[in-house]
């Protein structure tokens, strides 16, 4: 299996890093447009490989995609990230022509491949990446709900108390502040509901602490964060390569389900070798349908906003 990664910035270099240590493929390709940073960073990971014992091909290309040529499964991190004060939708204008490109540049090398969407913002970036490349809905992923139910496992372990590793729990709808959605009624530790542990102000506040868990590092570190994103790519790239069915929160093309359409925004959904390969039906209350509803809303406006743009 083979692997490109695309942007060998902090979430890049890091998504890529973690697939090689897993042993995730047999050679991972990281491609940027700045000259050296991707052959820097790939000579480094592949030191760091000897003393990991790890064995992959890892090759760093400053733009030259045929590099990348028979990849099973992209992953886009490309454009800017986030500074402070700015919100993932702030940076549409620019990212939007990057990802348009980025996508064909590589289906001109690897027709077949499955793409993972990283860039901000996400759920825009994914619709444009699958209407403009006209591929399959199930070849065309968007990453928000990983990351995002990782952000929420780790603030409800935080409160209880416990390994997150036993907690159970979802984010679904837009990769935003304002339109993510942890369903905090779903979420269990050990099979046990979370309300049966914590009360109803401490979950509206792990909620809260949630929703706004991007912006919360960005405060901190000054820029987008990268770890968490980075583990979360290699994570759903994991499930596709080795066709682990894994129930994954991932951003995909709606026809129906969960009452929208034409419109790529998280739901649970099954990860294979065919990319992604089943919608589940989580059976959401009418508040959670609602909040879902507003959710699309605001990401379908704006996803009106790549008309305006030359892209």
């Amino acid at each position: 299996m083979k692997v490109t990664v695309v942007g060998a910035g902090a979430v890049g270099a890091t998504c890529a890093d973690n697939i090689a240590r897993r042993e995730l493929a047999h050679e991972v390709v990281l491609l940027d447009i700045k000259e050296g940073i991707s052959e820097g960073k790939s000579l480094d990971m592949l030191q760091a490989s000897t003393l990991l014992d790890c064995d992959i091909k890892l090759t760093g290309s400053t733009n030259d995609y045929e590099k990348t040529a028979g990849s099973d499964v992209v992953v886009i991190t490309s454009g800017l990230p986030r500074k402070p004060g700015m919100t993932r939708e702030d940076l549409i204008g620019i990212n939007a022509g990057i990802v348009k490109g980025v996508t064909e540049n590589i289906l001109k090398h690897s027709p077949d491949a499955i793409f993972v969407i990283i860039s901000n913002p996400m759920d825009t970036m994914t619709y444009l990446a699958l209407k403009s490349s006209g591929l399959p809905k199930n070849r065309v992923i968007g990453l928000g709900g990983a990351l995002d139910s990782a952000r929420f496992k780790t603030y409800l372990s935080l409160a209880m108390n416990c390994s997150p590793n036993d907690i159970q729990a979802s984010v679904i709808g837009g990769h935003g502040d304002t339109t993510m959605i942890p369903l905090t009624r779903l979420a269990t530790k050990g099979g046990v509901p979370v309300s049966n542990f914590l009360d109803e102000e401490t979950l509206k506040k792990v909620a809260a602490d949630t929703m706004v868990g991007g912006a919360t590092l960005t405060g901190l570190i000054g820029t987008s964060a990268w770890y968490a994103p980075g583990a979360a790519g290699a994570y759903m790239v994991e499930s596709i390569l080795r066709d682990q069915k894994r129930v994954i929160p991932s951003c995909v093309l709606l026809e129906g389900e969960y009452g929208q359409s034409d419109i790529c925004l998280g739901v649970p959904v099954v990860l294979g070798r065919n990319g992604w390969e089943e919608i589940i039906d989580y059976k959401l209350n009418d508040e959670e349908q609602a909040a879902f509803n507003k959710s699309a809303d605001a990401v379908r406006s704006m996803n009106g906003v790549l008309s305006t743009l030359n892209v």
